[in-house]
């Protein structure tokens, strides 16, 4: 059995203390840094971009995973190649040509993700799910933080497993959205791999630990 990741929000970290909350990851039982890029745009918000990621790669000491909720992701892909990301996810619905978005950012020598908003079926993933090294399942809606889990997700990761089999792919299934203590286990039960997790780790009063009973939960 592989060992399941937690890959703590940046989104909900405290911003005017963004080196301090990068080296609580670093000290941490997490895995990777999940980056959130948002335009305004694609999601009726706005993050960070650039240059945040360019400081956080700077302190960062493991996989840093990035996010585009943007429109046109194809015009930046080299551009976070060179800002240091390890992973980059694109959103199904802001790519018109998949297959080539994903060929692009393995070109860069990244990993290559997709993340599908909750309405969006797994089923259409089913023709490049072996050209994909991560899905990103979004268990709430992408652009805010600190939203409810929704409970459809459970099906979508069983389904989305069945998939990845089926096609004997190696893909990663990672959840974002919603992800506490209490829907971790199961989540993991159903198939995922990698556990996004904002505002329950950043608003812990001990992050540190925080972050370690996500692991063990998601390990035991």
């Amino acid at each position: 059995m592989t060992t399941k990741l937690i890959a703590p929000s940046i989104l909900a970290a405290d911003f005017a203390n963004l080196q301090r909350d990068i080296e609580m990851v670093n000290q941490s039982d997490a895995d990777w840094f999940h980056i959130d890029i948002m335009d305004g745009v694609f999601v009726p918000n706005i993050s960070y971009g650039m240059p945040v990621l360019k400081a956080i790669n700077k302190h960062a000491q493991k996989t840093i995973d990035v996010h585009l909720m943007i429109v046109d992701p194809d015009r930046y892909i080299s551009e976070f190649a060179e800002l240091g990301a390890d992973n980059l996810t694109v959103h199904y619905e802001a790519c018109t040509h998949l297959h080539r978005t994903l060929q692009a950012i393995k070109a860069e020598g990244m990993k290559a993700g997709v993340a599908i908003n909750p309405h969006t079926s797994v089923d259409l993933l089913q023709d490049v799910i072996q050209d994909i090294d991560l899905v990103c399942l979004m268990s709430v809606n992408p652009g805010f933080g600190g939203q409810s889990f929704i409970e459809n997700t459970y099906k979508k990761v069983q389904r989305l497993k069945e998939i990845i089999i089926t096609h004997n792919a190696t893909t990663l299934i990672e959840i974002d959205g919603g992800v506490t203590d209490e829907n971790a286990a199961r989540l993991i039960e159903a198939g995922a791999d990698v556990l996004v997790a904002g505002s329950f780790v950043f608003k812990a009063k001990d992050q540190i630990k925080t972050i370690k009973n996500l692991k063990l939960l998601a390990n035991s």
